[in-house]
C-alpha cells in the first residue's frame, strides 16, 4: 500500500525535504550535487510513501522558459526522479511521472526534462518524446549553442525542430 502526495516546495517541511534529498542521493549513488537539487526546488512535488510514512519515490517539476521559433514558452521541468533502489521496478516511477504530467497538462505550454540512459526508458513508454533539433541556452551574454548537450524530452510539444530549442540559463546543468 503506498500513498501519493503532491506538495509545493513551501508545504514540505524540513524532515520531508531531508528525506527528498537522502533518497535522491541514494538513488543517484552519491551522485546528485548540490545544485542538482536546489533545480527541484521551488516547484510542485510528488511524493510516494509506503504505509509506514517511508519516502520510495520522488519528483517534482519547476518552471522553466524555452525560447523557440520566436516565442517564449512557460514550460514545466521535471527533476529530481527518483526511487529507492530497493523499489523499483514496481511503478513507482510510473505513479510519480502520472502525478507531475497532471501538473505539466494543468499548467504548463508543454514539458521537458533530461534523462538519464536507465530513466528514459520510463519516460518514452509514457510518452515523451525525444527533441530532434539543435539545443542551446539563453545565458548571460547571450545565446550559447550547446551542439553536445543531450537532447531533452519534451512532453505535449508540438516544435518545429528546424529551430533551435533555448532555455534559460541556470548555475550547474542547464538542462
Amino acid at each position: 500500500m503506498t500513498t501519493l502526495r503532491r506538495a509545493h516546495t513551501s508545504d514540505l517541511t524540513a524532515a520531508e525535504l531531508r528525506a527528498a534529498r537522502a533518497l535522491l542521493d541514494e538513488a543517484f549513488d552519491g551522485d546528485f550535487s548540490d545544485q542538482d537539487w536546489e533545480h527541484g526546488l521551488g516547484g510542485v512535488h510528488a511524493l510516494v510513501h509506503d504505509a509506514a510514512g517511508v519516502l520510495l519515490a520522488h519528483g517534482s517539476v519547476v518552471q522553466r522558459r524555452l525560447l523557440h521559433n520566436g516565442r517564449s514558452l512557460r514550460i514545466g521541468y521535471v527533476e529530481a526522479v527518483a526511487v529507492r533502489p530497493d523499489r523499483q521496478r514496481q511503478g513507482l516511477g510510473g505513479q510519480v511521472m502520472g502525478a507531475l504530467e497532471q501538473v505539466v497538462d494543468g499548467a504548463y505550454e508543454l514539458g521537458a526534462l533530461s534523462a538519464s540512459d536507465d530513466g528514459a526508458r520510463l519516460y518514452l513508454g509514457r510518452g515523451w518524446r525525444e527533441w530532434k533539433g539543435a539545443v542551446g541556452a539563453l545565458g548571460p551574454t547571450g545565446v550559447v549553442h550547446m551542439p553536445e548537450e543531450e537532447p531533452p524530452l519534451l512532453w505535449g510539444a508540438d516544435l518545429d525542430p528546424a529551430h533551435e530549442l533555448l532555455i534559460d540559463w541556470r548555475d550547474g546543468d542547464v538542462y
